[in-house]
């Protein structure tokens, strides 16, 4: 039996292992999936993502499982029910952030019909299909995510720069990078 290929980037760690096995790349048509991947991306900023899907779970938890309605509302009481909340990544910034962009991703869906059409412009409605061979040819950012990160700001967002977009471009599929060798390069395609 010859054991399969897979980008090298989840290590030995089987959360990371089945996020990228199971999620990355794949996707996304859900605007609840699109405001959690937000939601995860902004927080990872300055951290690994090991450590985000870590807590992934108390996110959900604590953030009504990403029921962008819900966050809109968030009172004062309930963002400080959430940075006493060791489940999640307790940052300030990044916790009144995310009810910040709660009220502006609405806005979107009301304008778009659903943020998955607006966000899904920027790639002209398809995946952008890479060919990297090695791991260290991954961008950091693309034209599509400093396209996104400008729109976005300019709607109102916060913690969605070019780096933190092209991240969710990854989860959410908009782009394929997975290696051309890995298994999930063909999968995610179908």
């Amino acid at each position: 039996m010859t054991e399969k290929k897979t980008c090298s980037w989840p290590n030995n760690n089987p959360l990371m292992i089945e996020y990228h096995d199971k999620e990355w790349g794949v996707p996304v048509h859900d605007d609840q999936k699109h405001f959690e991947f937000m939601v995860l991306d902004a927080f990872q900023a300055g951290l690994s993502w090991a450590i985000v899907l870590k807590k992934r779970e108390g996110f959900c938890n604590a953030f009504d499982n990403f029921d962008v309605k819900k966050i809109a509302k968030y009172s004062e009481a309930k963002i400080q029910t959430l940075l006493a909340d060791a489940s999640i990544i307790r940052n300030q910034q990044k916790v009144r952030t995310t009810v910040h962009n709660a009220q502006f991703f609405l806005e979107i869906q009301k304008e778009f019909g659903s943020f998955d059409k607006y966000i899904w412009q920027f790639t002209d409605f398809k995946t952008k299909l890479n060919k990297w061979t090695s791991l260290d040819q991954l961008p950091a950012t693309s034209p599509e995510s400093d396209a996104i990160s400008a729109d976005l700001k300019k709607r109102g967002f916060k913690f969605v720069g070019s780096t933190i977009c092209y991240a969710y471009m990854q989860a959410a599929g908009m782009v394929n990078d997975h290696l051309v060798e890995c298994f999930r390069y063909e999968e995610v395609l179908k």
